[in-house]
């Protein structure tokens, strides 16, 4: 069954119950007469943009158009019922999948989780109420005209134990401002869930460097990193990823205010002193709602004795968090990875310098793990980082497709010396999905490493853009809401988050998540890039244009930027389009020119923009069969619609198989 998101609009009279028939037929008629004479339900039935579904006290609209729909309605209904002081009706608005049925009786009907949900937002208010689902209100969050309407009223459990998180819409002029019933506490029941950290759950925040030689940075996060890595392999526990850590880096910030950010309820603050052959890690736990000390060591210990710090520190807070460990996780968090302290100390340096990959000096992240290689031959995790370094660049097009070999030979290598090592079924799935185009081997990779380690973010939104390849949506978007909740402020899974809402046309969602992103980041090119594409979908030429101008004054393409805007300026949308996709193919061109590596996707995408489609379209078998993110995409991609009514469109993309069962 094919369904299509929905805004919807839920109505009902309250006390209809009490009312005589006369009366409820009455009310009746006048609430349809007063919805129907709205400009937004007017405008939306001459679109053919509108579905009605009667009920009995009331009625649903479901608006096929925008989050704004179902809210502007719904506010000129109530300025209307204040002629009407008798007719007491609540609303509820939430946007979801909905689809169009035939009952039993053989009427047209709705259905859906957009509709239910929808009712169970409505039945949370009172007389006057207009309340509005989190999802509505992330939408409405991007327009300036409707935040200051928008109330937080918490979370209401309702039917069948489900809990909504809800938001009052009014203004001096319509809605109710007073707390509904249902939010309000009694001696017979609390209805508000409210939304706690789970006990067991902690986030590491970055070590101190206090070694004298400052350049032992790279020490300093490699241990935390290592720490986490331990502690995430605990399915007891929730641990919070490195990357969104990072965030508080020599923060001001309370405990309490990072752990409430953060979703957890405890904290590990620590520092490290490196001078020469000797170590100093100082580690306190610390319960955040009180800010009291949980545990607190210090380790005065030789470079060699690292593992054991790292592994005793693991131990201990598993112990003062009251986390059940099996007989594997006890042995992951002992683990011992090399015997060799120099190539411990090159493969920190590489993890040091792969976290900033794209700054300069990106090579070095290969030479450091091909010494520490060099060094010790059964060091798994270096293997692993060799693998990922090929693996990333060669899925994103940034290395040509002959470097695959070497991914898989490190990955595989990396998996004979330790299968237990969850970061090696992450390069194992991108060679297997990327690469060898197996789905099923890819699939079984990620539940495999999601196994070992219960809490590594980038599994969950790996898979879940992997899934969104598939047109499998919800699934896709459960994944990387898993990967939001261990590793929040990560840029890559906040962009790729916006990016599946993007595959999946959900638009209005993958505005609010974008900007999100450029919240917390706002010099970020990539969310940049994506929030003009989302906009240019959205018909937002103006906003389209301003987003892809800042992406290419972050990626020092200043010159393209200002005839973009130029051409905007004078000749419209459609110009300023087709001259960046000019300026763009000279660029690709000239790259190519010097030697350099160039997708043909990046082609494919340069002639939607000049307007050539049959260029494109040529161009296409080749994308399909270069093993890299932009193939897998192509069922979903937007960007690539001009494309799809050409039958030779659906031929090229019947090329492109994935394996679903493996021998």
């Amino acid at each position: 069954m094919k369904f299509e998101i929905g805004h919807v609009l839920f109505i009902d009279i309250v006390g209809y119950s009490k009312l005589l028939i006369h009366e409820q037929l009455e009310y009746l008629e006048k609430l349809r007469e007063v919805a129907r004479a709205t400009e937004t339900f007017r405008t939306a039935q001459r679109e053919g943009k509108l579905t009605r579904l009667p009920t009995g006290d009331g009625g649903a609209l479901v608006f096929h158009t925008s989050p704004e729909a179902p809210v502007k309605c719904a506010m000129e209904i109530a300025c209307e019922l204040k002629k009407h002081p008798e007719l007491r009706v609540r609303m509820g608005i939430h946007s979801g999948p909905v689809k169009e049925v035939t009952d039993l009786s053989e009427q047209g009907n709705i259905a859906g989780a957009g509709i239910n949900i929808a009712q169970r937002v409505m039945d949370c208010g009172d007389a006057g109420h207009i309340l509005v689902s989190k999802r509505v209100a992330d939408d409405l969050e991007n327009y300036a005209q409707w935040r200051p309407l928008l109330h937080d009223l918490g979370t209401c459990e309702v039917k069948h134990g489900i809990s909504l998180a809800l938001f009052n819409l009014y203004s001096d002029e319509i809605g109710n401002a007073e707390q509904p019933k249902k939010f309000r506490t009694d001696e017979r029941k609390i209805d508000i869930v409210t939304p706690t950290a789970p006990r067991k759950s902690i986030a590491v925040l970055p070590f101190e460097n206090l070694s004298e030689d400052k350049a032992n940075i790279y020490f300093a996060d490699g241990i935390h990193e290592e720490i986490l890595t331990r502690l995430s392999r605990i399915r007891d526990l929730k641990v919070i990823s490195r990357t969104s850590t990072q965030r508080f880096k020599n923060t001001v910030e309370q405990i309490s205010d990072i752990a409430k950010q953060l979703g957890v309820a405890t904290i590990l603050e620590g520092s490290v002193r490196k001078a020469g052959d000797k170590v100093r890690v100082h580690v306190q736990l610390i319960d955040a709602e009180n800010d009291a000390h949980l545990w607190a060591e210090r380790y005065d210990r030789q470079l060699d004795d690292i593992f054991e710090v790292e592994s005793d520190i693991a131990g201990k807070i598993a112990e003062a968090l009251q986390a059940t460990l099996t007989g594997a996780e006890r042995r992951a968090i002992a683990a011992r990875p090399t015997k060799s302290t120099e190539a411990h100390d090159l493969y920190l340096k590489g993890r040091y310098h792969w976290r900033n990959f794209y700054a300069p000096g990106y090579e070095r992240v290969r030479e450091y793990f091909e010494q520490a290689v060099a060094l010790d031959a059964s060091y798994a995790p270096a293997h692993n980082g060799l693998s990922l370094y090929y693996s990333w660049a060669a899925a994103n097009a940034i290395f040509p497709p002959d470097v695959w070999p070497l991914a898989e030979e490190y990955v595989r290598k990396s998996l004979s010396l330790d299968d237990t090592w969850p970061e090696a079924y992450n390069a194992l799935a991108a060679v297997e999905i990327y690469y060898k185009r197996n789905w099923a081997a890819a699939k079984r990779a990620f539940h495999r490493g999601m196994e070992l380690d219960p809490n590594f973010s980038d599994l969950h939104a790996h898979y879940g853009l992997c899934l969104s390849y598939l047109g499998r949506f919800e699934e896709a978007i459960a994944q990387e809401e898993r990967a939001m909740q261990l590793d929040p402020f990560f840029p890559g899974t906040n962009v790729h988050y916006g990016t599946i809402l993007f595959f999946s046309r959900q638009y209005d969602r993958a505005a609010s998540q974008l900007a999100k992103t450029l919240d917390l980041y706002p010099d970020n090119a990539a969310a940049h890039e994506y929030f003009g594409n989302v906009c240019a979908q959205r018909a937002m030429s103006h906003e389209a244009i301003t987003h892809w101008c800042s992406a290419l004054n972050l990626n020092g393409q200043s010159e393209d930027a200002r005839v973009l805007e130029q051409t905007f300026k004078a000749a419209g949308f459609d110009a300023a389009v087709r001259t960046l996709g000019e300026s763009q193919l000279e660029e690709l061109d000239a790259k190519r020119a010097r030697g350099e590596y160039v997708a043909a996707a990046h082609y494919v995408f340069v002639h939607i923009k000049r307007g050539k489609l049959e260029d494109a379209l040529a161009l296409l078998p080749k994308m399909a069969e270069e093993p890299d993110w932009f193939a897998l995409q192509m069922r979903v991609n937007p960007i690539l619609d001009p494309l799809r009514s050409n039958p030779r469109f659906d031929e090229i993309l019947d090329t492109i198989t994935l394996k679903e069962t493996s021998k």
